[in-house]
């Protein structure tokens, strides 16, 4: 707004944000690259703009940063992985370039974990993102730079991707907003894939109405994506204002009480949240679903396939270059077979048509995130096939989840809900996340950070693999 009524320069605030990651930037590792001369060229262009009364609406001169998996024209393009060490692409991808026709400017690629897969890994050329709450924990991942950035006031948006929770888990851990759009309705074409069947593009903000903006933005049908599909565009942001009284809740309690037992104060934060939607008007009652495990074998079965079959050149002519963390999430794919492909493929189908009941009695589910972040040296690859993951189940389902903070823990960390709704239905889910967070005070708190602070070290020496006496190679 105050852009729109030029009371604000867009060249001065992205000099601002630019001074702000030159400072901050070093204790958290949340970008791989600062593109500070485009960005100032864009802002100018901006301003020049919107002096001449060409203005394009909310994001136009407002700045953002990219997972680093988004393909940007010019711009070094890694992956998290030194595979790509070298990449710079030749075209931007689809949401690239609707956020700059939007009049976007772009600060930077920010840190993802290897191919947007894998855990904080320290064997590769870049470290590991940090949490602005505390340096020394974790910032979930996948699109770790962006829910780092965004906590700590580097970047007002980013793109992010989730395929098992890749957008929501950062932002559970890191106290900020994301969103997994329906399949299908963001482009994913020129953007990095994981996994043809779960992957989704989504906006990560700092508060739901931002969300719904930068949604606006990116939505539509991409005749280059082979998973996208047609589907109206309603205005996201108008839709914001209904209020939720009388609007069907379904909690899914099992989540958090019996699939993966949550941290206490997580299980507080959830049922103050309960009370604050039944204060707010809404109808709410428990439900269940399949157990979370049922999604994960599915999910897994799928993506790990699918995600070695996209690398297995490069795995087989140069698997020293690939971080340790991702090898041992890929590399037991080899064992998958056609067999427990289409085994797993039938049972995802089944999986989505049990949940139209679920959205035949409810407008909205809503479960727990993630909270409070582990520190980094926590990390244990073996994790990812031993225990199930609070987000994964949406990712099969496909439709819209929403992951937002609903407080803190003692040592000050963030907690995080999810509020999930039949596919694209985004506008009721944003309504619902944006009537909460109005009705509390979480984006009051912002992490405090100091400039020349230097991290705590982190020394993530359990997480080595097992003495099998064989070199990467092999």
């Amino acid at each position: 707004e105050l852009i729109r009524a030029r009371k604000l320069s867009p060249v001065e605030l992205a000099q601002a944000h630019l001074k702000r990651i030159a400072e901050l930037d070093p204790q958290l590792n949340a970008y791989i690259t600062a593109t500070a001369v485009p960005a100032l060229e864009q802002a100018r262009r901006a301003e020049q703009e919107i002096a001449k009364g060409n203005y394009r609406g909310p994001l136009h001169g407002i700045p953002f940063g990219l997972k680093d998996i988004y393909n940007t024209r010019g711009i070094l393009t890694t992956a998290g992985s030194r595979v790509c060490s070298g990449n710079v692409p030749d075209e931007d991808a689809t949401t690239v370039r609707k956020l700059y026709a939007a009049g976007a400017v772009l600060l930077g690629k920010l840190a993802t974990h290897e191919f947007a897969h894998g855990g904080p890994s320290f064997d590769l050329p870049w470290p590991p993102a940090r949490n602005p709450w505390h340096l020394e924990h974790f910032t979930g991942g996948s699109s770790s730079g962006s829910g780092s950035a965004i906590a700590a006031g580097i970047a007002p948006f980013a793109l992010g991707s989730d395929t098992g929770g890749s957008i929501r888990g950062p932002a559970s851990y890191c106290g900020v907003v994301g969103l997994m759009p329906t399949y299908g309705l963001v482009s994913r074409a020129g953007v990095i894939p994981n996994s043809f069947t779960f992957d989704h593009c989504g906006p990560m903000t700092w508060t739901v109405e931002d969300c719904a903006l930068v949604l606006q933005a990116i939505a539509g049908h991409d005749p280059a994506d082979a998973g996208s599909i047609e589907a109206a565009i309603p205005d996201y942001r108008a839709a914001l204002s209904d209020g939720i009284r009388g609007m069907k809740v379904g909690v899914l309690r099992h989540y958090w009480e019996q699939d993966l037992p949550a941290h206490e104060d997580l299980k507080r934060a959830m049922e103050d949240a309960i009370s604050v939607f039944r204060r707010l008007g809404a109808k709410v009652e428990d439900c269940r679903a399949r157990p979370m495990m049922d999604s994960l074998d599915v999910k897994v079965i799928i993506a790990e396939s699918e995600l070695f079959s996209i690398h297995y050149r490069e795995l087989v002519a140069r698997p020293g270059d690939f971080g340790r963390d991702f090898l041992g999430r890929i590399l037991p794919a080899c064992l998958f077979q056609a067999a427990d492909y289409v085994a797993a493929s039938r049972e995802h189908r089944r999986i989505v048509a049990e949940a139209r009941a679920l959205y035949e009695k409810h407008d909205v589910l809503l479960t727990a995130g993630f909270g409070p972040a582990p520190r980094l040296d926590a990390h244990r690859t073996l994790n990812f096939w031993q225990k199930s993951n609070v987000f994964t189940p949406s990712n099969v389902t496909a439709g819209p989840a929403l992951e937002l903070c609903n407080g803190f823990s003692g040592t000050g960390l963030p907690l995080g809900m999810q509020i999930i709704g039949r596919p694209f239905d985004e506008a009721k889910v944003l309504r619902a996340g944006y009537a909460y967070e109005r009705a509390t005070t979480w984006r009051a708190r912002r992490p405090q950070l100091a400039p020349g602070t230097q991290p705590p070290p982190v020394t993530p020496k359990g997480n080595e693999p097992d003495a099998l006496g064989v070199d990467a190679a092999t």
